[in-house]
């Protein structure tokens, strides 16, 4: 019984991230619009922690860490509002807090699609 109840949490964890990230993307894109230094800077995944209090938000932007650590700023701005919204929109008895971090495995991921990317163009203009 103990397994089908582990399996049923992971479900519903799993659901309230997605919830989360659309809001949450939903959000972010309304901000770009009424803060120009955002454009460019889209959510690439949330995690809740083991607790659920906690939602990481993970962001990423083509010019870097160094430009996502100075948007940073703008976007800490909007965190009480972005919980209001959520509140409003989840029916949950505790509202989630928001952690920002820039997604290096986002960032790692893209690299090695360019690479595999190249790596067909030169397979097939050789044959």
């Amino acid at each position: 019984m103990a397994i089908g109840s582990a399996k049923t949490s992971a479900i519903k964890r799993s659901q309230k991230e997605a919830a989360l990230f659309r809001l949450i993307s939903s959000l972010v894109h309304q901000a770009t619009l009424e803060q120009p230094s955002l454009q460019g800077t889209f959510v690439t995944r949330v995690e809740l922690s083991p607790g659920k209090t906690l939602c990481h938000v993970f962001f990423y932007t083509a010019q870097g860490q160094e430009h996502f650590n100075q948007v940073l700023q703008d976007l800490k701005l909007f965190k009480p509002s972005m919980r209001k919204a959520i509140a409003d929109e989840m029916q949950s008895r505790y509202t989630v807090d928001l952690m920002f971090q820039f997604d290096a495995q986002f960032e790692k991921k893209e690299r090695i699609d360019r690479l595999l990317d190249s790596l067909k163009d030169q397979g097939s203009s050789g044959s």
